[in-house]
């Protein structure tokens, strides 16, 4: 995933590219799911655009082009105004995003300072009015003058409501019906009969009034989307905390001294300084210096992680006590936290299958609502109930009415699932991802690198003939470039021993098998022993003392040349999580390309019970189609590079890289430590997300059946209904963002 995938780039002033491209509107003014629906048809009816997808929670709309197409970026925010909404394009880069987020913020604080302020105000005014129904109750005949009832009503009608009537004014001239259709529809109803009667009949009028009522729907309506305002900006918490990872300046070392500058100054290949206490500006490797970081807010890992010469850091991270000068690796869009923002925000702008059902129903529900509103008001009348009664019904039915809970129920789930798993270290690339990993039966494990720490080391070493140090010399030297673990084994070997390495011509590596090269003008094979066996050298009987060691055989000009043994260590995590695994009814395999008595002992040592040995990476990814079309619903946990044909072949692929390039870019789900622990932890969020989004659709859904019925049979007043149907949509958002509170059951090490 890149940036364009978010923001394009134009291709000609005021056109999107074509091809499958993508778009980012931030669109204002969405208040329920029919809300949802109007934008998505109304951004779907552009020409050139193949779909729009619309997030409530977020208020973001992500529009995909179609092949060969362009779109003036104009033309789709033109479109969403004509909707009745506002849009803007999101920023290009990093900064403006954080720019735009940032004023967002700020007016979304300053909306809810207002709303809370008339808020008030709707109380103290709403509170006279429902006073003598209190005093009814307590046995005091009391109450106020019709005029000043009409009054304090009035007031309450167009000062609450007035957001409502723009609300409904800009769906009607668009030709569509919302909440707030039904919201000013329902009051208003209340309202102007009431003031009708005060008008025609005097003192006469009263115990027939509803002003109260109009006015507890909007006063209780206009809590509840104040409550809805803090649960949701609470559930975006996530991505605000990495973006506030980011510092805004940097201490670049030049030839004549420091200097600070902008991020956006800073170019790969420059030297930043890091004081103590201060927070790493880029990615990129220390040039020297000690120290230890914090990498909590970025991979979890609590604990101090030691950092030296050499070592990689992170964009964010604190710096401890040390003064370091690091390298800067990435800028901008290509560091660590800024992909992990991108990836974040990519899954919570996902959208689940059964949200687009939702979404669907939401277009065609108000013009329903509506339907049978006008149905109970005629049912009443020609069951001879009255105006009066068959008014309060019509009422009830318009005011109950809530799309607002169905068009919250997915989104703010995926938002605080997703938020909450990052925070842990754990990044979801879309909705997909998490319920394919919620229905895996079945997780698949690479060994080396995954279950084992990937540092194996030489613990034994037979030469054909000669020393120990010429075959290390000639291993070493034909394995200089390879990243495999075991070439950095053989290499750290040689560097312990002072070898010093001659450099490889012709280097190649055959992917599963081995290296070849040429060295000092000796060609050189090293690798499996089967690789040599392929090349047609014999190595005899040739074998290690240590079974559980792995063999690397050599061969020089031909002949074969000896064997290099390594062993690799078991992650502490390892057992834990297998077990953790089990105890949650999944199947776990091994698939390794070490021998089978390597393969053999690590599965004891771990208690893993199905592995198999001799696995090239195309086997692997064999053996997870074959699992697939088993029946089997397959998780393969890799390190996200030599595991990239069995991670894409799977139903999900997790990367466990700590925060590598290549894990966050190729994996569906990926892990940013090396802690096995995150595998049991992210199925876990997979599966209470998914549950949460169940548990809000199936109430949302209830609450609408049972509240209609109830409100068209007259048993509910409009009052009760205005409460009912605020309450709906705070309880889904809060229902979600129970999820924030998630934390991985435990954190085993390593």
């Amino acid at each position: 995933m890149t940036a364009e995938t978010l923001v394009p780039p134009r291709t000609e002033p005021g056109a999107l590219p074509s091809g499958g491209e993508h778009v980012t509107l931030d669109v204002d003014g969405m208040s329920c799911a029919s809300c949802v629906a109007r934008v998505e048809k109304a951004l779907g009816g552009v020409t050139g655009v193949r779909e729009a997808n619309i997030n409530l929670a977020l208020a973001r709309a992500d529009v995909t082009l179609g092949a060969g197409e362009k779109v003036a970026l104009e033309r789709l925010i033109e479109a969403v105004r004509d909707a009745g909404y506002d849009a803007r394009a999101r920023g290009e880069n990093a900064e403006e995003r954080a720019a735009q987020r940032e004023a967002a913020e700020l007016e979304t604080r300053a909306r809810l300072r207002r709303d809370v302020l008339l808020l008030v105000v709707a109380t103290v005014l709403t509170l006279p009015l429902v006073a003598p129904m209190a005093g009814m109750v307590l046995g005091l005949d009391w109450h106020l003058p019709v005029g000043v009832e009409a009054v304090l009503g009035t007031i309450v009608q167009f000062a609450v409501g007035r957001r409502f009537y723009v609300g409904a004014w800009k769906a009607l001239r668009s030709r569509s019906a919302t909440m707030d259709t039904l919201v000013a529809l329902g009051t208003s109803a209340a309202w102007g009969f009431s003031l009708y009667l005060v008008l025609t009949r005097g003192e006469a009028a009263r115990g027939h009034l509803y002003f109260e009522g109009a006015a507890v729907i909007l006063t209780l309506v206009l809590f509840g989307k104040i409550l809805e305002a803090r649960a949701k900006a609470s559930a975006g918490d996530a991505i605000r905390a990495l973006a506030a990872l980011r510092p805004q300046s940097a201490v670049v070392l030049e030839a004549d001294g420091e200097r600070e500058v902008p991020l956006s100054a800073l170019r790969v290949g420059m030297q930043v300084l890091v004081v103590p206490g201060g927070r790493v500006p880029v990615d990129g490797k220390v040039i020297s210096g000690a120290s230890e970081m914090d990498e909590a807010l970025v991979t979890g890992e609590s604990a101090p992680v030691a950092k030296q010469a050499g070592s990689r850091v992170i964009e964010g991270a604190i710096n401890g006590n040390g003064r370091l000068v690091i390298e800067v690796a990435a800028v901008g869009e290509d560091t660590t936290v800024a992909r992990m923002i991108r990836m974040v925000e990519a899954a919570q702008a996902g959208k689940a299958p059964v949200q687009r059902l939702v979404d669907r129903i939401a277009g065609v529900f108000v013009p329903a609502v509506l339907g049978v509103a006008v149905l109970t008001f005629a049912g009443w009348m020609f069951a001879g109930g009255g105006f009066e009664q068959a008014l309060v019904a019509c009422v009830s039915v318009l005011v109950i009415a809530c799309p607002c809970a169905l068009g919250l129920a997915a989104p703010t789930a995926l938002l605080a699932g997703t938020g909450a798993a990052a925070r842990a270290g754990i990044l979801v690339r879309d909705i997909e991802a998490l319920e394919s990993l919620a229905g895996a039966d079945m997780i698949v494990f690479d060994k080396t690198g995954t279950l084992t720490l990937g540092e194996p080391g030489v613990v034994e070493i037979r030469p054909a003939q000669g020393d120990e140090a010429a075959l290390v010399r000639l291993a070493a030297a034909v394995q200089q470039g390879n990243q495999h673990p075991l070439a950095r084994g053989i290499l750290a070997d040689a560097s312990e021993r002072g070898i010093a390495l001659p450099r490889a011509a012709d280097f190649k590596v055959v992917p599963g098998e081995g290296v070849e090269g040429t060295v000092d003008g000796v060609s050189v094979l090293a690798g499996r022993p089967e690789f040599l066996a392929g090349r047609g050298i014999a190595i005899g009987d040739a074998q290690l003392a240590d079974a559980a060691a792995t063999p690397v055989a050599v061969a020089r000009d031909g002949v074969f040349a000896g064997l290099i043994g390594l062993r690799d260590v078991a992650r502490d995590s390892a057992r834990d999580a297998l077990a953790a695994l089990a105890a949650g009814g999944l199947d776990t395999v091994m698939l390794t390309g070490d021998s089978q008595p390597v393969a053999e002992a690590m599965a004891r040592e771990i208690g893993i019970g199905d592995f198999a040995a001799r696995m090239t990476p195309e086997k692997k990814s064999l053996r997870i189609g074959k699992l697939r079309r088993a029946g089997h619903r397959v998780a393969m946990v890799g390190d996200g590079i030599n595991d990239a044909p069995a991670l894409a072949a799977a139903d999900v692929g997790v990367a466990m890289g700590s925060g590598t390039d290549v894990a966050m870019e190729t994996a569906d789900i990926a892990l940013m430590r090396s802690d096995l622990g995150l595998v049991p932890a992210a199925r876990d969020i997979a599966r209470r997300t998914l549950g949460k989004i169940r548990q809000n659709l199936f109430w949302a859904f209830v609450y609408n059946v049972v509240g209609i019925p109830l409100a068209a049979f007259g048993l509910l007043t409009p009052a009760i209904a205005g409460a009912a149907m605020a309450m709906s949509s705070v309880s889904v958002v809060s229902n979600s963002a129970l999820l924030a509170r998630w934390r991985p059951a435990a954190k085993a090490r390593g």
